[in-house]
């Protein structure tokens, strides 16, 4: 798969220490297995010069005090507080100066934040997307991406889980639904 890279984006889905390290609140061994594969796509896009942006889950304290439904902390606990250790990304995957960090509240990276406006602004199209959860974040990102016109493109091998049940699920529904999936090493940034 030949991506141009002026109008490709990799959208990095919160490898952040809560979710990637093992003194993580939210740890699953799975999304720190996809570390080095994630690392390997990123330095293959920098050296074509293929935008780089990362999502970083992140809750104030409070914010689900008034909530009627929707609190992710009644779900999983709390985690990725604003401003602590586990809401930073993992330091194997730096932060370089021109990529974008896009801090979200939800499982959507698109939801209440800059990313759709900023994509459209630089004539992005297609969103080659991976990092973790596959059936949270990753998933809600990626079909949210293709309601809006973008095309996300899976990347199975660089795409993180608790269980291997939810990976292929994602996927599955990806493929089927919005988007596609690809092997990172059918990734071509050219």
């Amino acid at each position: 798969m030949q991506l141009e890279p002026d109008r490709t984006a990799v959208v990095v889905v919160d490898m952040q220490n809560g979710f990637c390290h093992p003194d993580g609140s939210l740890y699953a061994p799975g999304s720190e297995a996809v570390i080095e594969p994630i690392a390997d796509l990123l330095e293959r896009a920098g050296e074509a010069g293929t935008q780089v942006i990362f999502t970083r889950d992140v809750h104030p304290p409070e914010q689900f005090d008034d909530a009627h439904y929707y609190d992710e902390f009644d779900q999983w606990s709390e985690h990725v507080l604003e401003g602590s250790w586990e809401a930073e990304i993992v330091d194997e995957l730096p932060v370089e100066e021109a990529d974008l960090v896009v801090e979200k509240h939800t499982y959507d990276a698109f939801y209440n934040t800059e990313l759709e406006g900023w994509l459209n602004a630089r004539g992005i199209d297609d969103l080659v997307i991976c990092g973790t959860l596959a059936n949270v974040c990753v998933l809600h990102t990626g079909g949210s991406a293709g309601l809006r016109d973008f095309r996300p493109i899976m990347v199975e091998d660089c795409i993180g889980a608790i269980e291997d049940d939810h990976h292929e699920y994602a996927l599955e529904h990806a493929a089927w639904l919005f988007g596609e999936v690809e092997p990172s090493e059918e990734i071509d940034f050219a």
